[in-house]
């Protein structure tokens, strides 16, 4: 690696207060990975964040209708109230990324929507956790 593209990398290591090189270099490595496993469609867990206008005519009902739409991806949502016409919901969800994608775009592209976020992370391998085992 040249010394210009290191010393770069070496002011981003200490910004994030990672301890060394190394643990940021995972964390790279994650996130690419969390980015193909997106990208290949496979199993992923994902949050879409939405806020919007609560006020648009019939907006919370085509939300609201995605989300049944999509229940079996769906782990859990956080409504909450920002301002007197802003709301904001949280979505978990769990699934084939292509599914994911899919219920992303649909929320995402629903007029009223006024900002959105989708935040995706490859689900690890080696099963599933079992709880009190």
């Amino acid at each position: 690696m040249d010394r210009a593209l290191l010393g770069r990398f070496d002011e981003l290591v200490e910004r994030r207060g990672y301890q060394n090189r190394s643990e940021a270099l995972r964390d790279l490595v994650r996130k690419e990975l969390d980015q193909d496993a997106w990208q290949r469609g496979t199993q992923t867990v994902a949050t879409i964040t939405i806020i919007y206008d609560h006020h648009v005519r019939e907006l919370t009902d085509r939300l609201t209708s995605i989300q049944h739409d999509h229940g079996e991806l769906i782990i859990s949502t956080l409504h909450v109230h920002l301002d007197h016409d802003h709301c904001m919901e949280v979505i978990a969800a769990r699934g084939p990324a292509r599914s994911l994608k899919s219920m992303a775009d649909r929320l995402i592209g629903t007029r009223g929507v006024e900002s959105r976020h989708v935040v995706v992370a490859a689900l690890p391998s080696g099963g599933r956790h079992a709880h009190g085992h």
